[in-house]
């Protein structure tokens, strides 16, 4: 089971969070994760945001990356989203 946590802060205070499961074994991680962040974006009401070195460097040393204002293309009404591998098989 791939476990994927995503939480919306504004003003250091999260204001949205889901957990999106995924148990199909035939996929990659890397497929798990954009395939969970597709779920995120359209729960959320969000453009896909842009995969930046820095976005990069940190999902790949912590399993957790934030996204800000930066990542995205369109206005955001929050500060940041941020992600987190709570489970992986």
């Amino acid at each position: 089971m791939f476990r994927l946590w995503a939480k919306i802060f504004k003003e250091n205070r999260m204001i949205s969070d889901m957990v999106v499961e995924n148990a199909n074994q035939d996929m990659t991680r890397t497929k798990k994760v954009f395939s969970a962040i597709d779920e995120i974006c359209y729960a959320f009401d969000l453009s896909k945001p842009i995969w930046l070195d820095v976005t990069v460097a940190d999902f790949k040393r912590h399993d957790k990356t934030r996204f800000t204002k930066d990542n995205f293309i369109d206005t955001i009404e929050f500060d940041y989203l941020e992600i987190e591998v709570i489970e992986e098989d």
